[in-house]
């Protein structure tokens, strides 16, 4: 960012400057543009610091395939279908996958049981 240079007349020393870091009024010596050392100094480091590195969003990655559907009607899980093969569409369990031994849909709050955890007073207080 570039810095202002104060508007000081060239005849008439007596009128005050605008310092333009602080912004305060001051009366200016010759070829002088802040109002103290320090604020030279803070304009300096506003000049010479190092630019903050850019920051990548990763792409956000869709829920389907990560979501264990139940059907109400007949009680069947599948993993990233909402469809079941009664043809009605089935509710959201929660973020899950299939199992590694058995090769059924479970959702991650089944492995939890997160009630009894709350009922045990683990995760209600802190």
């Amino acid at each position: 960012m570039p810095t202002v240079a104060p508007e000081t007349p060239s005849r008439d020393g007596s009128v005050t400057a605008t310092c333009p870091v602080c912004r305060v009024d001051f009366v200016p010596a010759p070829n002088q543009v802040y109002c103290t050392h320090a604020c030279g100094a803070k304009a300096w480091r506003r000049r010479h610091q190092a630019r903050l590195p850019v920051i990548v969003v990763p792409p956000a990655l869709p829920r389907r395939p990560l979501t264990v559907y139940e059907c109400e009607a007949c009680g069947i899980r599948s993993v990233g279908e909402q469809r079941c093969e009664c043809g009605l569409f089935m509710r959201r369990v929660g973020y899950g996958g299939r199992c590694p031994h058995c090769d059924e849909a479970v959702a991650i709050e089944d492995l939890l049981d997160m009630t009894a955890l709350v009922e045990e007073g683990t995760l209600g207080e802190r």
